[in-house]
């Protein structure tokens, strides 16, 4: 197993276990964090890996931090709109 795979599922562990755990601010600080970290660890995992590898790990950190994912499009979408 590769460096990349291993540290990619130590970012799948930890969001969970963060997820757990109580939070005042929705846990959004800590999503904040977890994307800061998770970026860098999907473009090692797709340089070593390969687009759909990269790909399959980008929709699985999208289900894990569903919920600045759907306020993202919603954001965007406000802009296609204006």
């Amino acid at each position: 197993m590769s460096l990349s795979i291993i540290l990619a599922c130590l970012w799948a562990l930890a969001a969970n276990v963060i997820a757990m755990l109580p939070s005042r601010d929705q846990h959004w600080t800590n999503a904040y964090g977890l994307i800061a970290i998770g970026i860098p660890i999907l473009g090692f995992v797709t340089w070593q890996h390969g687009p759909w590898v990269g790909l399959l790990l980008l929709a699985a950190g999208m289900s894990v931090l569903r919920w600045p994912v759907i306020y993202l499009s919603r954001w965007v979408k406000a802009r296609i709109v204006r």
